[in-house]
């Protein structure tokens, strides 16, 4: 049943941009195309920077993830789309989050925004609230933009193939794709987005997701069960670049790189991400029983080339995009459901990524099924891998600690290593089970006051004692959960997760390979540097519409030649190179990191206007730091007390376990502090974290309302 309807005119894409706006309001059953301001493109490049934009411009501080005025972003960018080139399929979905309180985003692949832009489309914002579920149809073919009663289904992905088959008629396979999200996004705080698209060579649908900070459950508060967008690609132009074939020629040059290095090297095409199981295992980064142990003998179970012989099928190319070499995005063909509402169904399961797989040796479990069965059931009720298992390690080891009782959790007992408690509540937060189940799915966060007022009623403890404890070992910071790498050991990896302004997400700031493996920053000062450029390089890529892989995990054999190979600047100069290319410029490294650290600031000012964004919202945990407990300091005795000798003043001479870890934890806070106040003169922020009068003017925000926000956020901490 279709609710409201517009026609409208595509306008073709010039040098990556169609400069349009689909605008919907679900309050208002109103749909409009817009022209994006000029001054929007310059200032905020496209991506993840409409989306600040967009979402700042439409929100206010008093805006929670529920308000009707909240905007549910999305963006593509210049270059999504851009099948001459590797990982172009990436767009950005933006909105304020449920989980941190403030501005939030995720990003993802796969056909759905190509498709939109090849609509007329380079950005999408939803804003009020449906009464009745409604999804969003974008179809180029006719020229019509309709909001419609949803599928009556809760299913995210089982019944994905026949919508497809019914929206794209005659049209081709990969002509029609989607967003939406399941039934576990109506009952959580971290609830994901799907973008599903038809694999032609699979022969069934395939899934990426926007995973973190609770984009799905924005939507699906909205009453919004997705957007479809129906757009024929193979009668595309593409990007319509300046000059179209030094693109095709730099596209042909990175694919070069990725096929001569990657097959010696992380064999993402063969393995996808889960070949960092082995990588971070070795190096005592994989998270084991909530970040306490870094290593476990059991990991050999669920190696990266146990992935790629027995369970990824390795007959087809699995780019998430046209055009993308690297073709990460593995599958398996065949698992069958062994719990939950769909026991004995068989199912394909796509991925699963390194973070799903960790999510459960997080859990102290080391079973290949296991992690089939989470990553399929997850993507299906739509709720994030990484913030389900973290929020379920926390209350296990509470629970272990003595915070938690079985009075607390329902009768349930939580221990390490119990696959059935595990599923149970999975399948019990996503269906919305009243009591403790339906607590878990408001994030650690949440968990953490829960638990403190309990057991402070129950033993007549100080509450305000008890949450001081939970935060030692809670794995979150800004109110979302830690994705999955053990910190204790690399200094630029705290401050990577301490100050990315969404919260500790890797892909804000990802160094900890870079830092602890390859020992490339050894100094405090190349550690605080990395911590201005890498976020910066690192979120151009969402601001643009690419994929940061072929660059961060594929080195270019030139870059040891360089001054900094860290950075890969070989590789950096195939990304300038499609820049000039497809626009017509020439611009420099310098002018793609000015674009980036103007999104950076936006966002920041965003989550001091909502009250967050000092230096008090950019500590972490203890555990993120150092060792908390006797046996996590026994695990690694000889690695600790060697590091005291050689990296602090402690004089090491007969002191017990508990002093030295003391000792070492004190050292490792101070670090962090001292790292805090160098970042912050990097980034041009005082030493509360709150942007210098000279940053703001440097970067072009000058605006009456953005120095209000700064001098309001410096007032509050007076």
């Amino acid at each position: 049943m279709t609710i409201a309807s517009i026609d409208y005119e595509k306008k073709k894409i010039e040098k990556g941009y169609t400069d349009r706006l689909l605008e919907v309001n679900l309050s208002e059953k109103t749909i409009k195309v817009k022209d994006i301001p000029a001054t929007t493109r310059e200032m905020f490049v496209g991506g993840r920077g409409y989306c600040l934009k967009m979402v700042y411009d439409g929100t206010t501080a008093a805006t929670r993830y529920d308000s009707p005025e909240n905007v549910l972003a999305f963006a593509g960018g210049p270059f999504c789309g851009e099948s001459s080139f590797a990982g172009t399929g990436k767009f950005i979905i933006g909105s304020i989050s449920p989980l941190t309180g403030t501005f939030c985003d995720s990003n993802v692949g796969g056909y759905f925004f190509p498709l939109v832009k090849n609509a007329g489309f380079d950005a999408i914002t939803v804003t009020g609230k449906s009464d009745q579920d409604v999804i969003i149809f974008i179809d180029d073919e006719q020229g019509t933009i309709s909001l419609k009663k949803a599928p009556p289904t809760d299913s995210s992905l089982l019944e994905a193939e026949n919508l497809l088959e019914t929206w794209r008629g005659a049209g081709k396979p990969n002509s029609v794709a989607f967003v939406n999200a399941g039934i576990g996004s109506k009952h959580t705080f971290f609830g994901c987005i799907n973008s599903v698209y038809y694999d032609p060579k699979r022969q069934r649908c395939r899934a990426k997701q926007a995973g973190r900070g609770g984009m799905g459950t924005v939507m699906r508060d909205k009453g919004l069960w997705g957007i479809a967008v129906k757009s024929n690609l193979n009668k595309r132009q593409g990007n319509q670049p300046i000059d179209k074939k030094r693109v095709r020629n730099v596209g042909t040059n990175l694919r070069k790189v990725i096929r001569a290095v990657d097959p010696n090297e992380l064999r993402l095409a063969q393995q996808g991400t889960t070949s960092l199981l082995d990588m971070m295992n070795n190096n005592d980064i994989l998270p084991v029983n909530n970040y306490k142990f870094g290593r476990d003998e059991r990991q050999k179970a669920v190696t990266g080339k146990i992935f790629e012989d027995k369970v990824f099928d390795q007959k087809y190319p699995d780019g998430c995009f046209a055009g993308c070499t690297l073709a990460c995005t593995k599958g398996c063909e065949s698992h069958t459901l062994t719990t939950g509402p769909f026991a004995g169904r068989t199912v394909a399961v796509d991925g699963p990524e390194y973070e799903t797989a960790a999510a459960i040796t997080n859990l102290g479990i080391f079973e290949i099924p296991a992690i089939m069965e989470y990553a399929w059931y997850c993507d299906e009720y739509a709720l994030d891998t990484i913030s389900t298992g973290v929020v379920i390690a926390f209350l296990i080891e509470a629970y272990q600690e003595g915070y938690l009782t079985r009075e607390d959790t329902d009768g349930i007992e939580l221990r390490w290593d119990d696959k059935e408690t595990t599923f149970m509540l999975l399948h019990a937060m996503a269906a919305g089970r009243k009591g403790f189940t339906a607590e878990i799915g408001r994030g650690i966060r949440h968990m953490k006051g829960w638990i403190s007022e309990r057991a402070a009623a129950r033993n007549g403890n100080d509450k305000e004692k008890i949450m001081r404890e939970l935060e030692l070992f809670g794995m979150e910071s800004k109110g979302l959960e830690f994705s999955m790498y053990i910190t204790k050991e690399s200094l630029a990896q705290q401050g990577g997760y301490g100050f990315a302004l969404k919260g500790p997400q890797h892909d804000e700031s990802w160094l900890i390979a870079l830092d602890q493996i390859k020992n490339e920053m050894p100094s405090f000062a190349e550690k605080a540097a990395a911590l201005r450029w890498f976020p910066l390089f690192r979120t151009w890529f969402n601001i643009a519409g690419l994929c940061k892989l072929p660059w961060i995990d594929v080195r270019h054999p030139e870059a040891a030649q360089t001054s900094d190979p860290a950075k890969n600047l070989p590789t950096v100069d195939c990304y300038l190179e499609l820049v000039n290319s497809t626009m017509g410029t020439d611009k420099t490294l310098d002018d793609l990191l000015m674009e980036s650290e103007r999104c950076y600031l936006l966002h920041k000012l965003i989550n001091l206007r909502q009250g967050y964004g000092t230096r008090a919202h950019d500590r972490i945990p203890l555990r993120a730091m150092a060792p908390v407990f006797a046996d996590e300091f026994a695990f690694r005795r000889d690695y600790y007390i060697n590091d005291l000798k050689e990296n602090s003043a402690v004089k090491v001479n007969g002191q017990d376990d508990a002093e030295l870890l003391a000792e070492l934890q004190k050292h490792r806070r101070q670090q962090y502090e001292i790292l805090t106040d160098t970042v912050y003169r990097e980034k041009g922020f005082d030493l509360n974290g709150i942007p210098l009068d000279e940053t703001l003017q440097r970067l072009g925000f000058n605006e009456p309302e953005y120095r209000k926000i700064v001098e309001e956020a410096r007032m509050r901490i007076k």
